[in-house]
């Protein structure tokens, strides 16, 4: 899978901005204030129809305008999509091919990207809601299922939080939505059991690639109770135990919605006990790894690196260029990198206008 042009009008800084792209590897080069993780998240963007830093409709159109543009044409194998996405304030309007698009898994199907950023050195160290986040988007690129269980249990969550927010809390109904929570958790959980599994298979390679170390690195789910035979019965009995911190703090305080995963390298836990640069690999295999999990691969992600060279030693560097050169699709940002047989796109700031 790759983006062979890609356009922007009044997406962020940029009033008009317009690329060819490479297949294989893309630097985006400029000093800082250019615009070079603007174009990385119009790129992520496109998979997912939401910013990775967590921006609003009104902050991705350019000041002053009232519509911000996104236009890609995406190759799939011997498959061309156009894809346009218009931003308004008050939402979005996304077509493929001319049709419009009326649910986000129908746009992840059409494009794949996988996303490094400076605060994913943090995953590990980080709060559990980013690592539960890594699991959801990536599982819900891969199964149309597991998106669906996961927004159908956010739905009941927060009918089940908005009845113990209630001043009358009907027993009854909140039994119900308990119910409903524990049935929905079950495949949320196996699906996460599954993934960690996969991703499993493949991460101490990556991290052999990009180190050189021989060092294992696993990752470790923690449900928020056990997985067998007797889950429903064990998760209904952990519902009964926390229902009185429930009522008092007014929420659901345990549920697949709290649970987490670590990971344990050369035998013990990376956050803890791994230096800085181990946590820094570690966490660019992480978001590496799903790229490995498509067999098809016309259907491999796109790769997106926003600023990850700045914090690797030139060894470092050289390891994972390598490494990336066997992938199809790359985007990296940078202030200034040179790679063998790279396409360059250097970014200028621009003037601001004066009346």
């Amino acid at each position: 899978m790759y983006i062979s042009t890609l356009i922007l009008k009044n997406f962020r800084n940029h009033s008009y901005a317009s690329f060819d792209f490479s297949h294989r590897i893309n630097v985006i080069e400029g000093d800082n204030g250019t615009g070079k993780t603007n174009i990385a998240e119009a790129i992520y963007y496109l998979s997912i129809a939401r910013s990775f830093r967590g921006a609003e409709n009104t902050d991705l159109i350019l000041e002053g305008k009232e519509k911000g543009e996104i236009q890609a044409c995406v190759h799939e194998g011997k498959i061309t999509r156009q894809i346009n996405i218009a931003i308004v304030k008050e939402g979005r309007l996304i077509t493929v091919g001319g049709k419009p698009v009326r649910k986000l898994s129908e746009l992840s199907k059409c494009v794949n990207v996988v996303l490094f950023e400076p605060e994913d050195v943090f995953v590990f160290k980080g709060s559990p809601k980013a690592r539960r986040n890594y699991l959801d988007i990536s599982l819900s690129k891969k199964s149309v299922v597991y998106l669906d269980y996961i927004s159908r249990y956010e739905k009941v969550l927060k009918q089940r939080n908005n009845i113990l927010k209630s001043p009358s809390i009907d027993r009854v109904l909140l039994d119900a939505t308990t119910e409903m929570l524990i049935k929905l958790s079950a495949p949320i959980i196996k699906f996460r059991q599954m993934y960690v599994k996969d991703i499993n298979q493949t991460l101490s390679k990556i991290m052999h690639a990009l180190t050189g170390e021989s060092k294992t690195i696993e990752l470790v789910y923690e449900p928020f109770v056990a997985y067998d035979d007797n889950f429903i019965d064990t998760a209904k009995k952990a519902f009964e135990k926390g229902l009185d911190a429930d009522l008092k703090k007014k929420s659901t305080s345990i549920g697949i919605h709290r649970e987490d995963f670590y990971a344990v390298y050369d035998g013990a836990n990376i956050a803890s006990h791994g230096s800085q640069g181990e946590n820094r690999m570690a966490a660019i295999s992480l978001k590496l790894a799903p790229y490995f999990l498509i067999e098809d691969k016309d259907k491999r992600p796109i790769v997106v690196l926003d600023d990850v060279m700045s914090e690797l030693d030139d060894n470092h560097k050289a390891k994972l260029i390598e490494f990336l050169n066997k992938m199809d699709q790359v985007f990296i940002t940078a202030t200034n990198l040179e790679i063998d047989d790279a396409a360059i796109y250097k970014l200028k700031k621009k003037e601001k206008e004066v009346f």
